[in-house]
């Protein structure tokens, strides 16, 4: 569904992501996982189009560059680190721009329910005529994720979108994520949760400096040797008491 090859980014005269190739295929939750100035928004960044990169990004089997700007927003949608807006709309308003590619087009007659269906699902029905500038972080954290779920689009980029959230709303969040890669899209997401990536993603990538460090199934990837070396803090691995997946611990002098 996504796929980039040799990816090359540049910022400040430092190469932070250097020659990566990374996929996300239909069906499937892709973590993108690693230290701090490993990369990683860096990499969804160039996957989104957003930031220019060398190598080659082909979506739904296209290069990236054939589409128009309002034809690739049909295909994909992204949720950045932060939310930046500052004019007071309210919550519906703020998802209602999701829909904004489909308008003028069959599809827009569904713009109700879509708008209906992503502020459900991500628990800001009951605050939606709020203005979006007096939510709490977390609360726009959830609104700008339900602006991009009522895009409905085949491509999911997801940055860090938990980091603002209380327990519950990050289960959440990655319940959401694996329930659209179920419905067949394609989802990549930045986390720094290693427990939240080995739950939900079918696929992990590590990187660290720029570069990918190991990739495939968590229980294969998240060894101690590892992340310990990547994160350079020695972790434990233990597999859980019911999922027998992995449980990623970091060793503590207590």
């Amino acid at each position: 569904m996504i796929a980039g090859r040799g990816i090359r980014v540049r910022l400040g005269g430092r190469v932070v992501v250097d020659g990566v190739d990374v996929r996300a295929d239909a069906g499937e939750v892709v973590a993108l996982v690693g230290p701090n100035g490993a990369g990683k928004s860096s990499l969804l960044a160039a996957l989104a189009g957003d930031l220019p990169a060398g190598g080659t990004v082909e979506v739904a089997g296209r290069e990236l560059a054939a589409y128009r700007k309002v034809d690739l927003a049909r295909l994909r949608a992204v949720l950045p680190q932060k939310a930046q807006l500052s004019f007071p709309f309210t919550v519906s308003e703020v998802v209602r721009m999701g829909r904004a590619p489909w308008a003028g087009r069959p599809e827009s007659a569904q713009d109700d329910d879509a708008v209906d269906e992503a502020l459900r699902r991500t628990e800001t029905s009951s605050f939606a005529q709020r203005p979006f500038p007096a939510l709490s972080g977390g609360e726009q954290a959830r609104v700008s994720l339900a602006r991009v779920l009522a895009q409905q689009t085949r491509i999911l980029l997801l940055d860090e979108p938990t980091a603002a959230l209380d327990l519950r709303h990050q289960e959440l969040v990655l319940t959401v994520a694996r329930e659209r890669a179920e419905q067949g899209a394609a989802v990549v997401v930045v986390l720094h949760d290693l427990g939240l990536a080995a739950a939900y993603a079918g696929r992990v990538y590590v990187l660290a400096d720029g570069r990918i460090r190991g990739s495939g199934p968590p229980a294969e990837v998240f060894t101690e040797e590892l992340l310990s070396e990547v994160y350079q803090h020695a972790v434990e691995v233990l597999p859980h008491p019911h999922t027998g997946g992995p449980l990623i611990v970091p060793r503590r002098k207590l």
